[in-house]
């Protein structure tokens, strides 16, 4: 089998001048946690995701804490967002580079890139380069498992 076929084919994109409260808003409203950001040829130049909204709120000493299950609250921190300057800032400022796989790839060698990059979302692309599809790792493993009950028993 192949990603295109288990692939979400309705992907939401932006340019990369749009801001970060712009691609915040979009994943809320999308209710989606991958945003690829494409150039003018809709091709992937890089990803923002939820994680990465979401370290602009995390206070600074979470990475320095191997372990945060001792901390039962993170008190007054809690009601912190990002300061305006930061919200309108493009969003090329916060993305990482686009891991893409292609249409036609086969499902476990998708997966395992995924996990290879530790991605739960990955963008799809087109022979051509062209944004096509978003895949996860839910989309790749019910692919997979829907096939097992037809295995000879």
């Amino acid at each position: 089998m192949k990603v295109s076929s288990c692939m979400k084919s309705h992907v939401v994109s932006v340019h990369p001048t749009t801001t970060i409260r712009e691609a915040a808003t979009i994943l809320v409203k999308k209710h989606i946690g991958l945003l690829p950001i494409v150039d003018d040829d809709d091709k992937p130049i890089g990803v923002v995701g939820m994680r990465d909204m979401l370290t602009l709120e995390l206070p600074d000493f979470v990475s320095f804490l191997a372990d945060v299950d001792f901390v039962h609250d993170f008190g007054a921190v809690e009601d912190t967002r990002p300061s305006a300057k930061t919200l309108n800032k493009a969003v090329k400022t916060l993305m990482k580079p686009a891991i893409t796989v292609d249409d036609d790839c086969g499902l476990l060698r998708a997966y395992a890139l995924m996990l290879q990059h530790n991605l739960h979302d990955m963008p799809v692309i087109s022979k051509e380069g062209k944004l096509v599809g978003i895949t996860s790792r839910v989309d790749i493993g019910v692919a997979i498992l829907s096939i097992w009950p037809k295995a000879e028993k």
